[in-house]
């Protein structure tokens, strides 16, 4: 199963538990009391934020893998297919930091190239640094305009 068929199972079940939860603050606020209403307030608050946060996920993927099929039809989608791995599967921590610096001089060599920045975002979550992976990606999302 690919992972954009499991964001929409779970972003579904994510849509379902929020029309539960809608439910429950109802009745809280139903019940007229003002800490049943306070409650209530509480728990319409979870699911706005849950769904801000779903679509701010979904949309970043959208985004990310508009630019993927686009640096894909140029030829510059990085390969890690190569890199040494551990049994885990994970590519090797030495080979990784490698890797990285090779991108880190290519996004210093050229700053305002998105494509660079793309590889960077890949280079760093190869290295296991997620929260600068997903900084670069905005970069390069920001640079490409999309």
């Amino acid at each position: 199963m690919s992972s954009r068929t499991v964001s929409i199972i779970l972003t579904a079940v994510l849509v379902v538990y929020f029309v539960l939860l809608g439910g429950r603050a109802v009745a809280l606020f139903r019940d007229g009391s003002p800490i049943a209403v306070g409650l209530g307030v509480g728990v319409i608050i979870l699911p706005v934020v849950g769904v801000w946060i779903a679509w701010s996920t979904f949309r970043f993927g959208v985004r990310t893998e508009k630019l993927a099929r686009a640096l894909d039809a140029e030829g510059g989608l990085p390969d890690t297919s190569d890199l040494p791995r551990m049994p885990s599967g994970r590519v090797d921590r030495t080979a990784a930091d490698a890797w990285f610096e090779t991108q880190r001089a290519e996004v210093e060599q050229r700053p305002e190239d998105w494509r660079s920045w793309y590889r960077l975002a890949v280079a760093y979550d190869v290295a296991g640094d997620r929260s600068r992976a997903r900084e670069a990606m905005r970069k390069a999302l920001d640079l490409a305009g999309v």
